[in-house]
């Protein structure tokens, strides 16, 4: 089965640029409203946490996040922060059970 060129080229044209907007999203760092967000693991090697850890911290509230699809991501200006008042308040950021 032939297909015609211009069709062809079309469809070829059409897979490269999804390819190149997957490219850069792989490259890029994860933003949500113009702001860098971090996962839990991103967070656990950050801080050096264990997963217990900063399940307690969100159930207790001492750091902030917000749930897509039920998983947990945390603004990099709240983690920040956080280190802030750990640091200030001399709290160990890296209690372990």
């Amino acid at each position: 089965m032939e297909v015609a060129d211009n069709i062809f080229d079309d469809g070829m044209k059409g897979l490269h640029k999804r390819l190149d907007e997957i490219f850069f999203l792989l490259k890029a760092r994860n933003r949500l409203n113009g702001k860098t967000i971090l996962d839990n693991q991103d967070l656990c090697l950050l801080l050096n946490l264990s997963k217990r850890t900063l399940r307690r911290y969100r159930a207790t509230g001492i750091l902030p996040y917000f749930q897509i699809g039920g998983k947990p991501f945390y603004y990099e200006s709240d983690v920040e922060e956080f280190i802030r008042r750990n640091q200030e308040n001399d709290i160990p950021a890296s209690e372990e059970e």
